[in-house]
């Protein structure tokens, strides 16, 4: 799951930004409001955390244009204001919810869960392949019935493979979901979790093909 958090202070955003990532997101950051537009346009997310009182756009004028644009991405707002007046406007103005600060991080993530809840439509979470079970809201795995504890990064990269079972995808796909920017990619960072991967499902489940990717066998 990847998040664009657009939060201006900046010991909230180091914070968040730290929390999410522990969490198993891969995280963006921006401080201003002009630069997530262009994010949104290079990048998919499955959520944007937007902060009301950023700099130079507002966050309610972020909101206002990601809609015109018919942009259906989940809108959590965050905002020091908290009356009635500013919920209503926020949530006509097309966000899908609004936290106040100060908030708990614990909220924070069950109101994110909750988001990808309803963007799926309250469909089944699960998603399956090669006999194994991952749920993307609840970060959960099971293979045979039992349940798997993987590292966030690992169950980020095992999510992209079940999601495009019986199809190959590229390293720089499995890169992309499990950095954030700026973060140093290592050349090999794929290949050791896949063969991480591997040995807690079996060698055959995700197959390599030299110079295309990984292909998760159905």
């Amino acid at each position: 799951m990847r998040v664009l958090l657009a939060e201006d202070d900046q010991q909230l955003g180091e914070s968040l930004e730290a929390a999410l990532r522990l969490e198993g997101y891969a995280v963006d950051w921006l401080q201003s409001g002009e630069p997530v537009r262009a994010a949104l346009r290079a990048t998919p997310y499955d959520v944007l955390v937007l902060d009301l009182g950023l700099p130079g756009v507002p966050g309610m004028q972020v909101l206002r244009q990601l809609r015109a644009d018919k942009h259906h991405l989940p809108v959590l707002l965050l905002t020091a204001r908290n009356t009635l007046a500013d919920k209503v406007d926020g949530l006509d103005s097309g966000a899908d919810d609004y936290l106040g600060k100060p908030f708990d991080m614990d909220e924070l993530f069950a109101r994110l869960r909750s988001l990808l809840r309803r963007e799926s439509g309250y469909r089944s979470q699960l998603l399956e392949a090669a006999g194994i079970a991952l749920d993307p809201v609840n970060r959960t795995v099971e293979a045979g019935g039992e349940p798997a504890t993987l590292t966030a990064r690992e169950f980020a990269i095992l999510e992209i493979l079940i999601r495009n079972a019986g199809r190959f995808v590229s390293r720089a796909r499995l890169e992309e979901g499990i950095y954030s920017w700026g973060e140093e990619v290592g050349s090999n960072t794929v290949e050791v979790y896949v063969s991480r991967l591997r040995k807690r499902f079996g060698s055959e489940v995700i197959e390599t093909m030299r110079g295309v990717g990984y292909r998760m066998h159905r």
